[in-house]
């Protein structure tokens, strides 16, 4: 599955003080749809030993998104190495399209008994690059 996305409406709960989405919960989104998007893609044989953790996020602000605000949520891999994948994520308003964030992370892929980096392997990285 090369891309995954999701539409999401903005809630009281997701605001700050200025009455924009607070950028934690932006935080939030992005890694929530980034577990889902590995949740759908690969099967449980494959999930059981390995994990991902996060390195580094790098989020571009374009626009603010306020109460009641339609939000289309889209997430892929852009490109893996090693231990090493980075994941784009881009929210943008529902009705015109106009970008509101993008986002780089860059994700290590974990054995989940010894939580030490190991290589992607093939077949995940060909899940989301097809």
């Amino acid at each position: 599955m090369r891309s995954y996305q999701k539409t999401i409406i903005v809630g009281e709960d997701d605001l700050d003080e200025l009455n924009h989405v607070n950028n934690v919960r932006y935080v939030q989104w992005i890694q929530d749809i980034s577990k889902e998007h590995w949740q759908v893609a690969v099967s449980e044989e494959v999930k059981k030993d390995i994990v991902w953790v996060v390195m580094t996020h790098h989020i571009e602000y374009k626009a603010a998104a306020k109460l009641g605000d339609e939000i289309v949520i889209k997430t892929y891999i852009n490109k893996s190495k090693g231990a090493i994948s980075e994941r784009i994520v881009e929210m943008y308003f529902e009705q015109s399209d106009q970008l509101l964030i993008r986002s780089t992370t860059k994700w290590c892929l974990l054995n989940k008994e010894s939580q030490r980096p190991i290589r992607i392997p093939k077949q995940v990285i060909d899940m989301f690059s097809k």
